[in-house]
């Protein structure tokens, strides 16, 4: 049995979403690279909750699939008839549970600061109904008090008289209710409204009947509350979202060019002192040291920077470790399981795949390094490739400390150039190259003396 003043969430994300125009269920939509549904998730975890049920409907093996955690239990409702009806569905698995708060799958904003200090606010055995004020509390369910300004219920706003519709402050559907009341107010439910729909927002009238204390928490910011229907909401509580990471970059010493022209959609840490430039995109896990500048319009995935890196505009990196004073770009692509040593330079229009450079070593221009170690001090000439396919398996490239690649060279793997040699421009290297040793492949030069370019015959 579960601990009396056990807390539970329960999370409604059952709606079928239908303003979205879309076949993908609501709560799935992405928001700053995560499912809506998911933000939510996050918020409910950090509370510390016994448990956490998720009511599902519309597409529910579409949306338990996408997010599946040992920590989450799952309540089907098969027919969607109201808020109410939904927690209806979850409250017998969380009956011994001493306090419920219910939650919204497409509310993605919500913090948890925000909820910690919204439980505070309800007094022991009280119940907790979170509000926001509008100046356009169009189509919410407004917040009707008494004349002392206590909560005495919520009125939709299809079954508002005028003088109702005036008022500005609404409900956002998020409740903390105790646990023990809770399942004899979901029995008292009717559905005798405009929706002929069971409104979880009555149980304010019923605590207001078995004398509960309703205990408002009113939200400043009204985008934490604001639920997503259509793309269009979605898209500004994307820019929403963005803007407080943003803020929060810049409060712990990142400077950021243009706030607006931001994109985080993954776990950033950044250190004081580095240039995030417009039309930065950093996705998944991302770490970078302190005094780095990231270029304009560069997308880094997945990857872990050290100090004092330079990335040039329009490159983009996956799944790469980068040490310090690292400089790449413009226009190169690091791909994943890529390794850069201190000091490296990758140039211009470079790709760099499932690779390790040493220190100090350079490949500046035009060129392709897949399934290769690269040592230290090596040069590697303009449109130098490792040819590492045969079309059936990958192969290896090694190149020892010191070499000189020269430009337009093909290393056809598996092939290793020993320290200190030098590769002749236009080689195609098919054999070990030794040490020391200067090595090509290139056929004679001739010159045919007194040929003629063809020309048209005329006529």
């Amino acid at each position: 049995m579960k601990e009396a003043n056990s807390l539970e969430v329960v999370i409604l994300a059952a709606g079928q979403g239908t303003r979205m125009r879309s076949q993908l269920p609501k709560v799935l939509h992405r928001l700053g690279g995560k499912p809506l549904l998911g933000h939510v998730i996050d918020a409910a975890r950090a509370l510390g909750p016994a448990a956490i049920r998720i009511v599902f409907g519309h597409g529910g093996e579409q949306v338990c699939a996408a997010l599946p955690s040992a920590d989450l239990h799952w309540v089907r409702q098969e027919a969607q008839l109201g808020t109410g009806h939904a927690v209806q569905m979850a409250q017998p698995h969380c009956a011994d549970a001493g306090q419920v708060l219910v939650l919204y799958g497409d509310v993605p904003l919500l913090q948890a600061d925000t909820l910690r200090a919204f439980m505070q606010s309800v007094p022991e055995h009280g119940m907790g109904l979170m509000t926001v004020r509008l100046a356009d509390p169009t189509g919410y369910g407004r917040v009707i008090r008494d004349a002392a300004g206590a909560v005495m219920r919520i009125v939709e706003e299809k079954d508002a008289s005028p003088e109702e519709k005036s008022v500005g402050e609404v409900n956002t559907g998020i409740m903390l209710l105790p646990g023990k009341r809770l399942g004899s107010w979901l029995e008292r439910l009717g559905n005798d409204n405009a929706q002929g729909e069971y409104y979880l927002t009555d149980v304010v009238s019923l605590a207001r009947e078995d004398g509960v204390e309703v205990q408002a928490f009113a939200v400043a910011d009204p985008a934490e509350v604001a639920g997503v229907n259509n793309k269009v909401q979605l898209a500004e509580l994307e820019r929403a979202f963005q803007a407080r990471q943003a803020r929060a970059l810049m409060l712990a010493g990142v400077l950021v060019t243009d706030p607006a022209r931001l994109d985080i959609r993954g776990e950033i840490e950044i250190a004081p002192d580095t240039l995030l430039e417009p039309n930065v995109m950093l996705e998944g896990r991302v770490r970078i040291g302190a005094n780095c500048v990231i270029g304009m319009g560069c997308v880094l995935r997945d990857v872990e920077l050290g100090d004092g890196v330079e990335v040039l505009p329009y490159s983009v990196m996956e799944g790469a470790r980068i040490a310090d004073r690292v400089r790449i770009g413009p226009f190169a692509r690091i791909r994943p399981g890529t390794t850069l040593a201190e000091g490296v330079h990758i140039g211009n229009y470079v790709e760099v795949k499932a690779s390790a450079i040493g220190r100090g070593s350079k490949v500046n221009h035009l060129s392709y390094i897949g399934d290769a170690e690269i040592g230290n001090g090596v040069n590697v000439g303009a449109g130098a490739i490792t040819c590492n396919y045969d079309g059936a398996n990958k192969h290896k490239t090694i190149i020892e400390d010191d070499v000189f690649i020269g430009s337009d060279t093909q290393l056809v793997a598996p092939v290793r150039v020993a320290q200190g040699a030098t590769i002749g421009a236009g080689s195609t290297i098919t054999h070990d190259a030794p040490a020391g040793e200067l090595t090509l492949s290139r056929p004679p030069q001739r010159t045919r003396t007194g040929w003629k370019r063809p020309t048209k015959k005329s006529g």
